[in-house]
């Protein structure tokens, strides 16, 4: 058999602008839109090279526009460096030290299997993702990672205000009265703190609800009546919730959902 002669091969924009006798900018969309097979196969990249006797064909219902972005939800394991870093939801310290990106979780084959993505999944997806919903490496729970650049900037300028909601584990006895001091009636970094919703879930299990929280705060907060956190789960931020997704799973922001 003779083998394929590589050095005919050609840009995959080149050869389906030849073929349609449409525009090079034109095939490019159709490409990165995920509407174009070679050999029978998906094929997002452009840049690809294919030989003469390569089938090229475009799918039906293609349309040459560009992609949305997108901003994906992720449910981040323990042990994973997501955003800025920090010790607390809405910390900015440094990142630990070898840790694994969070980003690295967000593949075609983690996306939650009934969270129904309002595109079809592409490979462009998960390329220029920006997270501004940072939790530090050893806490679990719900980061925002977009594409756009209006969400981009609607997260770093509204988390400061933005009710997050967690769930702390915590070990030693409570102090008297200790229950309604972490409600209102601390300081942290000498400035009193404002009320904040704080309830017991189980016995070893706080739910926090506040805004603004500050590198450390949680944390400080329970060892000023007695405890000590042992983990951290972030379950909401603003009206976007973490459930259904299991850890390591991710899903779409749906159109109609808002922060």
């Amino acid at each position: 058999m003779t083998a394929p002669d590589e050095t005919q091969a050609i840009r995959l924009s080149k050869r389906l602008a030849a073929d349609l006798g449409c525009s090079r900018r034109e095939a490019e969309l159709y490409i990165e839109g995920g509407w174009v097979q070679v050999d029978g196969r998906l094929a997002e990249e452009p840049g690809l090279r294919v030989r003469p006797d390569q089938q090229v064909q475009l799918q039906s219902g293609a349309r040459a526009e560009e992609a949305p972005p997108v901003t994906l939800l992720l449910h981040k394991p323990p042990g994973y460096e997501a955003g800025l870093g920090g010790i607390e939801p809405g910390a900015h310290a440094s990142r630990s030290r070898g840790a694994p990106e969070a980003l690295t979780l967000l593949q075609p084959d983690s996306l939650h299997a009934e969270g129904g993505p309002p595109v079809r999944v592409l490979q462009r997806h998960f390329r220029q993702l920006q997270c501004h919903t940072p939790l530090p490496t050893e806490a679990s729970g719900l980061v925002v990672y977009t594409q756009d650049r209006r969400m981009a900037r609607r997260l770093a300028e509204d988390i400061e205000t933005l009710e997050q909601e967690c769930i702390v584990q915590v070990t030693g006895r409570i102090a008297d009265g200790g229950l309604q001091r972490l409600c209102h009636g601390l300081e942290f970094n000498g400035r009193a703190l404002p009320p904040i919703k704080v309830s017991w879930q189980s016995e070893q299990r706080l739910r926090f609800a506040l805004k603004g929280i500050r590198p450390g705060q949680v944390p400080a907060m329970c060892a000023a009546v007695g405890l000590s956190v042992v983990a951290l789960k972030r379950l909401r931020i603003g009206r976007v919730a973490l459930a259904p997704l299991a850890e390591g799973q991710w899903r779409y922001l749906r159109p109609w959902e808002r922060f």
